[in-house]
């Protein structure tokens, strides 16, 4: 870390380069950038480690870790575990992600609501706002997070602000063009189209912002603090008011040239009666607030918090077996691109309305003609309805702080 950022109080928090793109060579600042950003990428993953294993896991010289371990102890982003003894040799110590090393918001910009978190180092939850709306309007949304980020920055030490490390916004890309699906005017989502959501933030805050896709962004809340790490390669389906998805390859989440890597909305399905549709409109819970509509039941009550949709129990059964009948042949679609060792499935959803939708996903997969192909495993998401704000949060962290693999030494946005 070449330098530290500071508030008026004299707090600060450590400063990484931004890495290099592939094609240039590397000066040992760098390499040594890039080094920090290894073990803590690794720690992130793994757990508390003791130097010597994290030497074995990277091939970097014992005496290499040793010191750059005392640097991020000093910087604030590790911690020192307890010595393990009983071993055969001199103690070992684990060193940890420090919790209180950084701190990141997350926004979730959605057709239905935004959501804003405060999150720390390891992805634990500091603080959350909602904003309930029928579509969005960009005054009210920004004024929102404006007032939400100056309450929750009341709340925080001078030291934990000045280790507040940047804004992540998550939002469905071309937002502007939903208006029919929201049951909105045309003309309201109209000021969306030429909106850039660094330049409003910038307005009124002096934070670093990164811009995610809302799905790829609950992805990477997934991956890195749900379960689906244990795989190599996974496709990721979110269900919320529209369906979307993400992609993990190599241990890292692929956000494509352009950002739209996992873009699985607009995948070719079926609905129940055999018409052709997209999976966006076969597999997400605007569906099933038409099936409460028809049935003259208020479809607000899908979103009321803690969720519980007991009370429409009919409508429900026969949106999950059409939900999941649509993604077991979406899950066998993007099979025969990549060989995913992995399906992830989850949304804003009750706990248990997910584990049965992955029941029977599980069962319909195997009914799918399959030849030529290596069948998934189906698994339960862990984040749920905060995945994207989560994600948002995660994304100044990983682009400041830790490894993506398919970002490489690419400069930052």
């Amino acid at each position: 870390m070449q330098a530290l950022a500071s508030n008026a109080g004299g707090a600060h928090r450590p400063v990484m380069p931004d890495p290099r793109p592939y094609s240039t060579g590397a000066s040992q600042s760098e390499l040594r950038a890039y080094n920090e950003r290894l073990l803590l990428t690794l720690l992130h993953q793994g757990g508390a480690l003791p130097g010597s294993e994290m030497a074995r896991r990277t091939g970097l010289s014992s005496q290499t870790v040793s010191v750059i371990l005392r640097k991020l102890e000093q910087d604030g982003l590790v911690l020192r575990g307890e010595s393990q003894k009983g071993r055969v040799g001199k103690p070992s110590v684990p060193m940890g992600i420090n919790p209180e090393g950084l701190f990141s918001f997350g926004v979730k910009i959605g057709r239905r609501s935004t959501d804003l978190v405060l999150t720390d180092f390891r992805g634990g939850l500091r603080a959350e706002r909602q904003l309930r709306y029928a579509y969005p309007q960009p005054d009210d949304v920004f004024e929102f997070i404006k007032t939400g980020i100056e309450d929750i920055s009341a709340d925080l030490s001078a030291e934990q602000q000045a280790r507040i490390c940047g804004i992540g916004v998550a939002t469905p890309f071309d937002l502007w063009r939903w208006h029919a699906q929201v049951g909105a005017p045309k003309s309201s989502l109209t000021a969306w189209r030429a909106l850039d959501p660094t330049i409003e933030i910038a307005r009124f805050s002096p934070l670093r912002v990164f811009v995610i896709n809302d799905a790829t962004a609950a992805c990477r809340a997934e991956h890195m603090f749900g379960a689906s790490s244990r795989w190599r390669d996974s496709i990721y389906f979110f269900i919320a008011a529209f369906i979307g998805g993400g992609v993990v390859l190599n241990h890292s989440v692929y956000e494509g040239g352009m950002g739209n890597a996992g873009a699985l909305g607009p995948l070719p399905s079926q609905r129940a009666d055999g018409s052709n549709c997209r999976l966006l409109d076969s597999a997400s819970i605007r569906e099933l607030e038409r099936l409460l509509n028809e049935a003259d039941i208020d479809p607000r009550a899908l979103w009321e918090q803690p969720q519980d949709w007991s009370a429409f129990a009919p409508q429900v059964d026969q949106w999950l077996e059409e939900t999941a009948c649509a993604l077991a042949r979406a899950a066998l679609t993007t099979c025969a691109v990549i060989d995913f060792q992995a399906v992830v499935v989850d949304g804003v959803l009750p706990r248990s309305i997910r584990q049965r939708l992955v029941d029977r996903i599980r069962e319909e997969l195997p009914k799918l003609d399959a030849r030529g192909l290596i069948l998934p495993d189906v698994q339960e998401g862990q984040i749920g309805p905060h995945a994207s704000a989560l994600g948002a949060a995660a994304k100044p962290l990983i682009a400041q702080y830790l490894l993506d693999t398919h970002a490489g030494f690419t400069a930052t946005s």
